[in-house]
């Protein structure tokens, strides 16, 4: 038992070091798959730190807050929480994202009581430059037209800033004077100081002078309190929300991290998965590595056995490669994922690559737990893939094993029988997909991914079988000696293929995806675009907007025939439901609503009790999220009140993901007296030349004071946008190539070097190196070819299952399947092309040697 010990660990884990090339692909293979995956948590993880740091720091020392609508609240409740025996401070703020015109940027501007915010938020307390303020400066923060910004804040302003199309805009800080737009006017702040805080981009100026300069009198976006000493915030949520009108929320500061954490979960965990199944596409490259192992050392275990080793150590000892394999690659992946984010950070901050914290430069910080964690994945990929192989060297009889001729290609899986269980799978793929999402998150989805991969690598023996007497069919020598070679050992096709299974099932599946995904995005534009020309102020966010005199305006200007109106609201259902989004816009005649169900009239038959109620359509995710159809209720807070109104219809709606409403603008104004809008739809006269109404409007309004576009602008933009939302998709999916590509050059360099006998026989038989080389070829083509048709057929269905089932329920989007046939058949065809290749290199060193020397063994 002593040389059994001393020698296992030469022959377990020395045997790692003397195949270099089959261990560093193994290893790459599951380091790409581990770094992948921690680099989205560790940008996304740091992300959500820097902006929970950035909350609480302008919370200051504030217990809870009460929060509500983007476009803010009415102030009347402010003195009522103020007076409460629960509070013992209260701090309003309006925060304004105030536009920059002629620049694409914007600055967070937050209106403050700068008697209280100097109680509970000392770093938002502004310090007056005696060299830009009047006298000692002490009165300085209570003029309406003195502004103080953060340190890098000013860094900016003071800087040029490039615009999209590549011009670079002055600074937007002259000579101590910033202007800034409301609704369509320009308005200049003085520059009185500066604030205490670093690590921020914003300013501050007086509340009072913050309503009356942005049109938001009467208007707040959050209060800050600080409660009464010994009282929870649970407990003074419980007393205090009975009173709130609808809409309103109390919510502790860090609330707000948790719900921008929820607001990228989704893609976020799609990303998550992507990784995954590269990480698992690398176990079964380990599987391919180990399985070739096994057989090439089939005798030496044998002979372990007669001299006393037993199956569990056997089994063990095999286990145990396969662990170090993924424990190595799991550290390498450590690494490289800590370093794919902080080149992420370098490039792009902490955006996710769909614009989820975009702007943020967030700090690469370790986790222990997070990196340990990924660790440990690498090590249980690396003994999944050893399980199989290990498990069948250690049930071969020693005297089977022993005798000669056996050891060449015994060891390879025969895979009979397989297909009753892959059937299982799929069966268990498709009940999977009838499994409602768990928090939100599509778990039975992605087990249906997974169960049909499997699926797909069980059915590959039965799928050779069927296509190989199809292929032989040829009068050249070295394709009948190739299909005669891996009709004889199909365990050969099942090795190699595995991992192009896997990533050929991913690459098209996502391709599938992205290309349904994406042609609809196309079709969905073209709907809800009809207008020749669209106008706005800003951003929805931002401080810009039209209103009755600006559209008046832009209505006289000559060619423009009409012109139809967008508000945007966001609104807070309620605490589990944050985000949800009302749009004012006319309705007849499906004016660019894109309908899947009802109609733009008032549904039939409504309801009792409806009948009088004004109609509402709802997008697929509101559909999805509160549970509602045509002909149903539909209630939201407007103006501090519920109001009613009865679902006519549910429409596509692309981009917003937490749902939304569209009521018409002349109900909308009824009930809430705003007459703001956002965006204006302009139809133009037949013959008007858009650009000489462009022109025309700049001219009336002043040059950078409107955002001007044309439809075909607006979609190539988001069109740009949809592609760079999907890069890091597109990255993982050449990845995953990548891995298969070295399951076939694993595969064939391990197999060449157990068949230089055959290549001997060959050589004396009349064969040339360069036609044993286009031998080897031939067969990684065949291999590569079963497992990118058997891929293709599971990338089929798992793209069914990506668009049906997890983008249903992760984003609660429907989309019309486009299936782009021709980049398919390209990539098969390049993927098997580039396997004939990496086969063929494999294989080069098996036939160095010369043809006497190849066959001695067999003398």
């Amino acid at each position: 038992m002593s040389l059994v010990g001393a020698t296992s660990r030469r022959l377990f884990l020395a045997s790692l070091l003397r195949h270099r090339l089959a261990t560093a692909l193994s290893l790459l293979a599951i380091a790409l798959g581990v770094a992948l995956g921690l680099a989205v948590q560790l940008i996304h993880g740091a992300a959500i730190d820097e902006f929970g740091r950035g909350l609480r720091t302008l919370a200051g020392e504030a217990d809870l807050q009460l929060v509500g609508p983007r476009e803010g609240f009415d102030e009347a409740i402010y003195p009522m929480l103020a007076k409460r025996p629960e509070i013992a401070e209260a701090s309003p703020v309006l925060r304004i994202e105030a536009r920059l015109p002629g620049r694409e940027d914007t600055l967070e501007i937050l209106g403050v009581d700068m008697f209280r915010v100097a109680r509970m938020q000392a770093l938002l307390r502004p310090r007056a430059d005696p060299a830009l303020v009047d006298g000692d400066g002490r009165l300085a923060g209570l003029q309406p037209r003195n502004i103080f910004v953060s340190v890098d804040a000013r860094a900016r302003l003071e800087l040029p800033s490039r615009l999209g199309n590549g011009e670079m805009a002055g600074p937007a800080l002259r000579d101590g004077v910033l202007t800034v737009q409301s609704g369509v006017s320009g308005i200049e702040l003085r520059l009185a100081g500066e604030l205490p805080l670093s690590g921020a981009e914003l300013a501050v100026m007086d509340i009072g002078g913050a309503q009356q300069m942005f049109g938001r009198i009467g208007v707040l976006s959050r209060i800050d309190l600080k409660l009464a000493p010994g009282l929870s915030p649970e407990a003074a949520g419980l007393a205090l929300s009975p009173l709130l009108p609808p809409g309103l929320a109390l919510q502790v500061p860090e609330a707000a991290a948790g719900e921008a954490s929820a607001l990228s979960r989704a893609y976020r965990v799609n990303l998550t998965m992507l990784a995954a199944i590269a990480l698992l596409t690398g176990a079964f490259l380990v599987f391919s590595t180990q399985v070739l192992s096994v057989a090439r050392r089939r005798r030496e275990f044998a002979l372990l056995r007669a001299l006393g080793m037993e199956r569990r150590q056997l089994l063990r000892g095999l286990l145990a490669e396969g662990a170090v394999l993924g424990l190595v690659g799991g550290v390498i992946g450590v690494a490289l994922g800590h370093a794919l984010a902080a080149l992420a950070f370098r490039l792009v901050g902490g955006d996710l690559g769909a614009g989820f914290f975009r702007g943020s430069r967030p700090e690469l910080q370790f986790d222990a737990m997070l990196a340990a964690g990924y660790l440990l994945l690498g090590g249980v990929a690396g003994v999944l893939g050893s399980w199989l192989p290990a498990r069948a060297a250690s049930q071969v009889a020693p005297a089977r094993a022993l005798r000669a001729g056996e050891a060449q290609y015994a060891g390879l899986p025969h895979m009979q029988g397989r297909l009753p269980l892959a059937l299982l799978l799929a069966a268990g793929a498709g009940l999977a997909c009838m499994l409602p999402p768990a928090g939100g998150i599509p778990l039975g989805g992605y087990a249906a991914v997974a169960l049909s991969l499997m699926a797909a690598v069980l059915s590959l023996p039965a799928l050779a079988q069927s296509l190989l007497p199809l292929l032989g069919r040829t009068r050249s020598v070295i394709w009948r000696l190739a299909h005669a070679r891996l009709s004889a050992t199909p365990g050969q096709a099942v090795v190699a293929a595995a991992g192009v299974v896997a990533s050929v099932a991913l690459a098209s599946a996502m391709a599938i995806m992205v290309s349904s995904f994406r042609v609809s995005v196309d079709d969905w534009l073209a709907q809800v675009l009809p207008a020749d020309l669209y106008v706005r102020a800003s951003s929805s966010a931002a401080s810009g907007y039209l209103d009755d005199d600006a559209l008046a305006r832009i209505a006289a200007v000559p060619g423009v025939a009409s012109v139809d109106t967008t508000r945007l609201l966001n609104l807070r259902l309620s605490d589990e439901e944050p985000v949800f989004s009302l749009l004012a816009r006319p309705v007849d005649g499906n004016w660019g609503l894109p309908l899947v169900a009802g109609s733009t009239g008032r549904p039939d038959g409504s309801k009792p009790g409806q009948s009088s109620l004004p109609p509402a359509w709802i997008s697929e995710a509101a559909v999805d999220r509160l549970g509602l159809g045509v002909g149903d209720r539909l209630t939201l807070p407007l103006a501090g009140r519920q109001q009613s109104f009865v679902v006519a219809g549910v429409w596509r709606d692309y981009s917003r993901q937490y749902g939304a409403a569209l009521i018409e603008p002349a109900d909308y104004r009824a009930l809430t007296g705003d007459d703001r809008v956002n965006d204006a739809a302009i139809r133009l006269e037949e013959g008007t030349d858009a650009g000489a109404v462009a022109d025309a409007l700049n001219a009336r309004f002043g040059p950078g004071r409107l955002i001007i576009a044309l439809p075909g602008e607006i979609r190539a933009t988001t069109l740009q946008i949809f592609d760079r939302t999907f890069l890091i998709t597109y990255l993982m999916e050449a990845v995953t190539v990548m891995i298969g590509l070295f399951g076939i050059a694993t595969t064939f360099a391990a197999l060449a070097g157990t068949r230089e006998g055959e290549f001997g026989m060959l050589r004396h038989l009349g064969f040339t190196r360069g036609e044993i080389g286009r031998l080897i070829a031939a067969e990684g083509a065949l291999t590569a070819g079963f497992g990118v048709a058997c891929g293709l057929l599971a990338g089929g269905a798992m793209a069914w299952i990506l668009i049906e089932v997890v983008n249903r329920q992760s984003f609660h989007w429907s989309m019309d399947l486009a299936v782009p046939w021709a980049a398919l058949v390209l990539f098969a065809a390049v993927l098997v092309s580039l396997a004939a290749l990496v086969a063929r290199l494999a294989g080069a060193r098996a036939m160095r040697g010369s043809a006497v020397q190849a066959v001695k063994a067999d003398w």
